[in-house]
């Protein structure tokens, strides 16, 4: 009877541990990244001995020494992917984990992607603070950083495209236009606007399908630079579509400018009007961070107030081969118990999957099925009390019939 109370002890140990494992998956519910965990239960050794009255020719007697309770297992099926509107709530839809570094430099693994850009410039989860890692341009793992990312460098006008018609008249004298408000950088993302000045002037000695047009450039008043287009009939010679100059904005660098009307520009008898305008003019200001996202990729898209944009490092990813080898590390965050079974990668790279911006995964904690397993845990747990309960009365009967 002494060994059915301990019997009954090591049920009511492991059903309570049984117990403890569904209230932190239910206290988890909520968690992001979270995975359930489930206890696995066994039974003790049996003691043996000769059998024997009737039944002593089946051989010896096997008589069980309880309940115990193994490791518990850890369930990396994929938690639901919530909306959540910001661009630094990542997930990962495949069987990747992000890499962080925690305040101790220990490598650790997670799904949470609620991250975040702390106060230094370092990309970080939100809970807990740990850098995030990437793989910089030799594979290496290296701490997100803003570092020389904050700002984008202005960058000088070196070519501006136009299209549309130059209207000639019947004598070159009546063939002048002026376009105005040509708007270009300098060096440092100052502005400046030229007026171009179109005139059609007679060659000598030239073809007759040929149309000569000079081209004067001016800032304000000042003259800056001049060249000369050629057309065959209404089509522009792509040998003579381009015009370049050396411009030295007042107090500024001088930029070298090229003027090309190559494409989509044209000249003929059109009218009084010219309909020449820019297409597309290189060159910007300076410009502050306005913006980062992470694409599927996992490569950081950084986003500049003057229409910039730049790509940035490629976080890492991980994986492992079985999950025998991982274990909670707490703070929603996973630790190797063998590293050699790890291997790290990045999105779009096989198994490890491709991230998605905007949303967080959530527990994957089935809550239907944790309260079913709460009934079994609470069944067990009444019945192992039970077992303690008449072993002690069998006990306490035994020793009154000694005292009668």
């Amino acid at each position: 009877m002494l060994d059915s109370i301990y019997i009954g002890m090591s049920g009511l140990m492991g059903y309570s541990r049984g117990l403890r494992v569904i209230a932190n998956n239910t206290a988890n519910i909520n968690t992001p990244g979270f995975k359930g965990a489930s206890l696995q239960f066994g039974d003790l050794f049996y003691s043996a001995g000769p059998a024997s009255g009737a039944f002593s020719s089946a051989g010896p007697n096997q008589l069980g020494q309880g309940l115990t309770t193994y490791s518990t297992s850890l369930d990396f099926s994929p938690g639901e992917l919530r909306q959540s509107g910001n661009g630094l709530d990542l997930a990962v839809d495949g069987q990747g984990l992000f890499v962080l570094k925690d305040k101790d430099g220990q490598l650790r693994y997670t799904r949470d992607g609620e991250f975040k850009f702390d106060d230094d410039g370092f990309l970080v989860s939100r809970g807990t603070g740990a850098k995030v890692m990437a793989h910089d341009e030799h594979g290496a793992l290296v701490e997100v950083s803003l570092e020389g990312l904050r700002t984008n460098a202005a960058k000088a006008t070196s070519s501006v495209a136009f299209r549309g018609n130059l209207s000639r008249r019947g004598t070159p004298s009546e063939g002048k236009h002026t376009l105005s408000d040509v708007k270009v950088r300098d060096a440092v993302g100052g502005q400046h606007s030229l007026t171009l000045e179109f005139q059609q002037v007679e060659a000598p000695g030239a073809p007759a399908n040929e149309v000569h047009w000079s081209v004067t450039v001016k800032d304000g008043t000042t003259q800056v630079g001049t060249g000369t287009l050629v057309f065959l009939g209404s089509e522009i010679d792509p040998t003579k579509a381009k015009v370049s100059i050396d411009y030295k904005p007042p107090g500024a660098e001088a930029v070298a400018i090229t003027l090309d009307f190559s494409a989509d520009v044209t000249s003929f008898d059109a009218g009084t009007q010219s309909t020449l305008q820019t297409t597309t003019i290189d060159g910007y200001a300076f410009g502050d961070l306005t913006d980062v996202a992470v694409g599927a990729d996992g490569v950081l898209d950084l986003k500049y107030s003057n229409g910039q944009s730049a790509k940035g490092v490629k976080l890492a990813l991980a994986r492992f081969n079985s999950p025998d080898t991982v274990r909670s590390a707490g703070d929603n965050m996973f630790e190797p118990t063998d590293v050699s079974s790890w291997e790290t990668g990045s999105a779009q790279m096989g198994a490890f999957g491709s991230i998605r911006s905007g949303v967080v995964e959530i527990s994957n904690v089935d809550l239907s099925s944790e309260f079913s397993d709460l009934v079994i845990m609470q069944r067990g747990y009444q019945a192992s009390s039970q077992v303690v309960s008449t072993a002690n009365e069998m006990l306490q009967e035994l020793f009154s019939l000694k005292g009668r």
